[in-house]
């Protein structure tokens, strides 16, 4: 401070300093933020959807045989795949990707959750779902319920299915999409995946979604 300065009085050299110091508080404040930012994230499947398509939203029958909503895996990021228990190929290993995903996210597994909806529910009962999804992991639900119920929420989420002819043994397959949607922790989609995808890219972004929604 120079001479002159001395020379004013208390008060107005109180006055002068207030500016510094805010000055000093909001460069403080700055620095700490650009400190917590760091660097953006990086995504490695499809972001695009986000916003484009609805929230988690369904009732239907778990293979615990008890009825269930989206409400029930709030908290939760959310990985929604429909199928069928007898599908003989796209199913099978597109939930043993999942399954080798959820290994490999280690402790973060425990904030998130796969829901297995079935497109044949003539056939897939909650007791064959069970069977079906426990050969998959611990942290797999099978879903089920009418026709109906499923052919809506197909509907909400454009994914197309229908049942192709008998095989002459009473069998049959069942054609449907494949799309993989995960959802936020507050039921909003975020990512679509592929059975294309690999299982490092859909396990590096399962972590940045967590690690974001969930974990500090």
């Amino acid at each position: 401070m120079t001479h002159a300065a001395h020379r004013l009085p208390t008060r107005v050299r109180r006055l002068i300093g207030v500016p510094r110091l805010l000055l000093m508080a909001t460069l403080a404040l700055f620095l700490v933020g650009c400190a917590q930012s760091g660097p953006p994230l990086v995504w490695k499947l499809n972001t695009s959807v986000a916003g484009h398509l609805p929230d988690l939203q369904f009732r239907l029958t778990d293979d615990a045989n008890q009825v269930v909503t989206a409400k029930n895996y709030l908290g939760k990021v959310v990985v929604l795949y429909f199928g069928y228990t007898h599908c003989p190929d796209v199913c099978p290993l597109t939930l043993t990707h999942l399954h080798m995903m959820m290994q490999k996210l280690g402790p973060l597994a425990k904030d998130a959750r796969i829901l297995f909806v079935s497109v044949d529910p003539a056939r897939d009962t909650p007791a064959v779902m069970h069977a079906y999804v426990t050969a998959f992991g611990t942290h797999m639900v099978g879903l089920t319920g009418t026709e109906s119920e499923i052919r809506a929420m197909a509907k909400r989420y454009r994914v197309a299915f229908n049942r192709g002819p008998s095989n002459g043994h009473g069998g049959y397959e069942v054609n449907h999409s494949s799309a993989i949607y995960i959802f936020g922790v507050k039921g909003k989609v975020k990512l679509l995946a592929t059975p294309a995808d690999s299982v490092p890219d859909i396990t590096h972004d399962m972590r940045q979604l967590i690690q974001q929604e969930i974990a500090p």
